[in-house]
């Protein structure tokens, strides 16, 4: 049994230092699986690619416009009295004694009347100018970088890439190898 149990034992300990290897490089690549592992490639030639970016911006446009208004009607003090001066000189050239006054005042009143009326009429039209402002669109052009094509040697190796930054001289690459069918 003793001859047994020392072979045994040796295999034991092979074991379980095979397995604590495998542990510690299973935690260290274990976002990848068996078959991937990752390298440098040297850069050979960058190229960026250019596109067009367009923004829409809004902003007001305004602009001057002639308007033709009409002036409200206004009667006005000075047509009252003016009216009513010359309707009362009318009114006192009419009649005699006690008629003639009773002339004066209808003319007074009928001149005030009338110089009121003529002042309401002479309101009129006239002309200004009102801003108007709208809201457009503009859209703005803008030529940008949106790549880089970037051709690099990975083990005597050509590719190319597109990259959305510019690498330097040298890329990190991820290699991964599986059987052809």
């Amino acid at each position: 049994m003793t001859r047994w149990l020392f072979p045994a034992l040796v295999l034991s300990l092979m074991t379980a230092g095979v397995s604590a290897q495998d542990a510690r490089y299973q935690q260290q690549y274990q976002q990848n699986d068996d078959n991937t592992h990752y390298g440098w490639a040297d850069v050979l030639r960058v190229d960026p690619v250019y596109g067009v970016a367009r923004t829409e911006v809004p902003r007001q446009e305004c602009y001057d416009q002639p308007v033709v208004r009409s002036a409200p009607p206004q009667g006005s003090a000075a047509g009252t009295i003016l009216g009513a001066v010359v309707g009362g000189v009318l009114g006192s050239t009419v009649g005699k004694g006690d008629g003639r006054t009773a002339a004066t005042v209808a003319g007074a009143v009928a001149g005030g009347a009338v110089g009121n009326s003529v002042s309401r009429t002479g309101g009129g039209e006239y002309e200004t100018t009102e801003t108007h402002c709208r809201q457009v669109a503009a859209v703005s052009e803008q030529r940008r970088i949106m790549g880089y094509d970037v051709e690099y040697r990975y083990r005597g190796e050509v590719y190319v890439s597109r990259l959305n930054y510019d690498p330097g001289e040298r890329l990190r690459v991820r290699v991964s190898v599986s059987p052809a069918d």
